[in-house]
């Protein structure tokens, strides 16, 4: 048995566990997905596939053959390797100092604000 996404237009529509005879006869397009795929490395040490782990409101890129979270903002960027949102600038990692472990992303002022 394996995961399988459902896409209708580009976008992840469901993700079911199935064996390969049930998605052949199934109307519509379906996409394996690895449960342990995450960033474009399989967490086990296996071969990642299609960068991250499906899910329902996840975009499909046939052309990548990725799937990935929607834009979360203009200003991030897709990167390639990992097929995860990066912002242009990276969030700060909490310090001693201020205890802070969340960040919210400012996209009018470009920056991380804490919470």
């Amino acid at each position: 048995m394996a995961h399988y996404a459902k896409i209708v237009d580009g976008v992840v529509t469901n993700v079911i566990v199935a064996e390969q005879d049930f998605i052949d006869v199934q109307a519509g397009t379906w996409v394996q997905t690895s449960y342990n795929t995450q960033g474009g490395q399989h967490l086990l040490g296996g071969t990642p596939l299609r960068k991250n782990f499906a899910a329902i409101g996840m975009i499909y890129d046939s052309t990548r053959d990725a799937f990935y979270e929607p834009k979360p903002f203009s200003s991030w960027k897709l990167n390639e390797a990992t097929c995860l949102w990066q912002a242009p600038v990276a969030c700060p990692q909490p310090s001693s100092r201020d205890g802070r472990a969340l960040y919210d992303w400012d996209e009018v002022n470009q920056k991380w604000v804490a919470v």
